[in-house]
């Protein structure tokens, strides 16, 4: 797939870009607006209700006890890692007993150890550990330190006016730059109006991704990183640029990339054999040290939190392990989420059929092609490239042949997992461990909206895969943990035929 003409030789490039530029409005604005209302709508009237009670309990010489319910932080899987940047800027530690001890702070995504990585099963033992990889804490806790150290305020006095203020930074800019770089891109590539106006669209406002922008997670990251990775492979493998400074940005974006998304290591590794294929003497120099340069970060902030290189995810099947504690809370004893013998909720007991997990993987309740349809365009799209001869270096199909094999084994890898880890996620809009392959697939998806473009019933088409998947991403209005809605409606249906 080699560039179209530049844009200076277009006379259509300014309106494109005119669009882009709207688009791109509308997109980060809606994300901007969704991280200013997002909040745990369900405990304001029940808050409210509380408050009311406590003012007529008081009598007219006390003063009421309020309380407040109301918080940022959606889920426990987020709030595990704001426990860990609260931890690192206001006790110096990774450990978060401190944190999650306090009201409104609770998570079950966490690990115990003594410090050293060695079990601490007792209450009394050892200290509690977010199990979310440290690096992401740790850099957000570096935005925390500045304001924290500029207001004197921290999350646990003010979490709405700082959270937000982080997570604008983290995942708000972030998406402009992300949606500025594709348009590079697709002005490269795209051949028509149509097709480059499809794919940027579907960008801004038909992935899930969208959703996650009020979460502090590891998708938006890994999706930017992915972004960044793919364009200076583009310009590094299809367009022959060999200044160094994009191959540190191909090996830096990658191995960020793997260190925000494991299994991202398939299109890591991938990418790295067409950078050495394409130029080994620039891909040794350049990215290697690049390279290097993130996994002493993600190794070093590991054992800093872990006191071993190894992942905590690494422990979570083993008998006795760091999963397997009690601790206490408010005097209690309470068992961990993770230990064998707790009762756990539907979707963490696991899909018990290998089968039945691929078929709601890929087009079921959680299905990658049945919530964002418009992902069939990029199957398309890849077979275009590999079957094009146009490249007489091949090297679009290579890269192609790169994107297919490393969703191939990313998804069998998903699906070959334990039962327990067979959860499409836990509580989320879709399978979000797929998120970060937005980015490959909407270079991909650039062939097959180009040739929609050249009837009204392919428009129609795509229009109409477009509008399905914009639903679905706009289903979550405020909360990326929440069902989807192919799952709600799948529920709804399956327990009215079983009733009748």
């Amino acid at each position: 797939m080699t560039p179209t003409p530049t844009p200076a030789a277009d006379p259509r490039a300014a309106l494109r870009r005119g669009v882009y530029l709207l688009v791109t409005a509308v997109a980060v604005g809606t994300s901007a607006g969704r991280l200013g209302a997002v909040n745990s709508v369900d405990m304001i009237r029940l808050e409210r209700h509380l408050n009311e009670e406590a003012r007529k309990q008081a009598g007219p010489d006390g003063a009421p006890r309020l309380r407040s319910l109301q918080r940022p932080f959606l889920s426990g899987n987020d709030r595990s890692r704001w426990c860990t940047v609260r931890a690192l800027v206001e006790h110096g530690t990774y450990a978060i007993d401190d944190v999650v001890s306090q009201p409104g702070w609770d998570t079950i995504d966490m690990v115990k150890h003594d410090g050293r990585g060695k079990p601490a099963p007792g209450p009394d033992e050892g200290h509690l550990y977010s199990s979310k990889p440290p690096l992401l804490p740790t850099i957000m806790a570096g935005g925390y330190w500045l304001l924290h150290r500029a207001t004197g305020k921290t999350l646990g006095s003010h979490p709405h006016e700082l959270g937000r203020i982080l997570l604008f930074c983290w995942n708000v800019l972030p998406f402009a730059a992300y949606l500025a770089i594709l348009v590079r891109i697709v002005e490269r590539y795209g051949t028509t109006d149509f097709g480059r106006l499809l794919v940027f669209t579907a960008a801004a406002l038909g992935t899930l991704l969208s959703a996650y922008a009020v979460a502090f997670t590891n998708h938006w990251p890994a999706a930017f990183a992915a972004m960044v990775a793919v364009d200076a492979l583009l310009r590094i493998v299809c367009e022959g640029e060999r200044r160094r400074r994009w191959f540190f940005v191909a090996g830096l974006a990658a191995a960020f990339l793997a260190a925000c998304e494991l299994p991202a290591l398939a299109f890591s590794g991938l990418g790295g054999l067409l950078l050495l294929a394409a130029a080994p003497r620039q891909t040794l120099v350049a990215a290697l040290p690049a390279v290097v340069l993130v996994a002493v970060a993600a190794c070093g902030t590991n054992y800093a939190a872990h006191g071993t290189i190894r992942p905590a995810y690494t422990e979570r099947h083993v008998e006795g392990g760091w999963y397997d504690y009690q601790f206490r809370r408010g005097g209690r004893v309470v068992d961990s989420y993770w230990k064998p013998t707790v009762s756990k909720s539907a979707i963490d007991q696991g899909e018990p059929a290998p089968a039945t997990y691929a078929f709601h993987v890929l087009v079921g309740h959680h299905g990658i092609f049945s919530l964002t349809p418009v992902w069939l365009l990029s199957l398309g799209g890849l077979a275009v490239l590999l079957a094009r001869r146009t490249d007489p270096a091949g090297q679009s199909r290579r890269l192609a042949a790169a994107i297919l094999a490393s969703t191939c084994i990313c998804l069998a890898f998903y699906v070959a997992r334990p039962l327990e880890d067979r959860n499409y996620g836990g509580t989320a809009t879709g399978f979000r461990w797929a998120l970060w392959f937005a980015p490959l697939w909407l270079y991909a998806m650039l062939p097959a909206a180009d040739a929609l473009a050249a009837t009204r019933p392919r428009r129609l088409l795509g229009a109409a895969l477009l509008a399905v998947s914009v639903a679905s991403a706009s289903y979550p209005t405020w909360n990326p943990w929440t069902l989807p809605w192919l799952q709600v409606f799948w529920t709804y249906c399956t327990s009215t035929i079983s009733g009748s």
